[in-house]
């Protein structure tokens, strides 16, 4: 925050979804529920993957990828309200509030571009088979994560520089569970008007791009395996593309309807309530929606019980 007359806040309250006593213990059960349930998921996924060394392969060395960071968004936000409706303090630092938007937006971004990532391994793997152990060797693929986590950073810091030139002065209670960014576009009395130019930027660049690049994916997938001449080699292909499919359908629908309930209404519970299905209930739904539809996983997860159980 720049200095000014106006008075300035080192410290903030996140009001969550309720301040009614009765429903505090609902809430915490709730979170806490999701919450375990996400990172025992998504940790069984990585671990399945990293012990069968038939799934060491592109599109599950992204998907491994993709449940680490499911795991680490649900821990930049979740934990500290879980603390909070525990200890009845929602008090959060300045500090603490940037912290938790640079890293929410980080793994918000990463989970973008590992979909992406994801559909053009898909997109190599059935239109241009012959090629794909050129196109997708695991120096590309490393390379595709590497890039994936520099964009990310730098588009995160660049939002955090921007709300530092802010002053926040109208008030220091926020209506949500965390430090969210166009939560505190509202609090400001200053000029909002780059923040939001730079917001709708990057949403079109980062955001409708990458999604673009994934319907054009899947466009070209389709039209190829239609021409498949064996109708299990269609399922096969179809089984596994419509599990990213699904995930990816979650991901931009709960993200769009975020921002959607921002710009679009003045209620803050409703844009609570959006960002809790894209920051929570979606990378909870992740693990299940692959592991459901892909057999490989589900045998890779029965062989890791079996040998943790015999190992007993």
């Amino acid at each position: 925050m720049v200095p000014g007359n106006q008075t300035q806040f080192t410290e903030f309250i996140l009001l969550g979804f309720s301040e009614k006593s009765e429903q505090q213990g609902l809430l915490f059960g709730l979170f806490l529920g999701m919450y375990l349930v996400t990172v025992v998921g998504n940790q069984l996924r990585m671990l399945a993957i990293g012990s069968d060394s038939h799934l060491h392969t592109p599109m599950y060395f992204f998907l491994s990828n993709f449940s680490f960071v499911d795991i680490c968004v649900v821990s930049t936000t979740v934990p500290k309200m879980l603390v909070s409706i525990l200890t009845q303090n929602k008090v959060i630092s300045y500090a603490g509030c940037l912290t938790q938007m640079y890293f929410f937006i980080v793994f918000g971004g990463l989970d973008n571009f590992l979909l992406t990532a994801m559909a053009y391994d898909h997109f190599v793997a059935i239109c241009h088979a012959l090629h794909y152990a050129a196109k997708m060797s695991s120096d590309v693929c490393s390379l595709l994560v590497l890039l994936s986590w520099i964009i990310s950073l730098l588009d995160s810091l660049l939002y955090c520089l921007m709300v530092t030139r802010l002053s926040l002065c109208t008030d220091h209670e926020i209506q949500h569970f965390f430090f969210d960014l166009a939560e505190v576009l509202k609090l400001s009395c200053s000029d909002t008007l780059t923040n939001y130019a730079l917001i709708y930027f990057a949403a079109g660049l980062l955001d409708f791009l990458p999604l673009v690049g994934i319907l054009f994916s899947y466009t070209q997938i389709c039209s190829s395996i239609l021409k498949f001449p064996s109708a299990q080699c269609k399922y096969k292909a179809f089984s596994i593309c419509g599990s990213h499919l699904s995930v990816v359908s979650l991901f931009y629908g709960t993200g769009f309807g975020v921002y959607l309930s921002s710009s679009a209404t003045n209620s803050s519970w409703k844009s609570t309530v959006a960002s809790a299905m894209y920051a929570v209930v979606t990378p909870m739904l992740n693990p299940f929606i692959y592991t459901l539809r892909n057999k490989d996983i589900k045998d890779a997860l029965r062989r890791l019980i079996s040998r943790i159980a015999t190992s007993q």
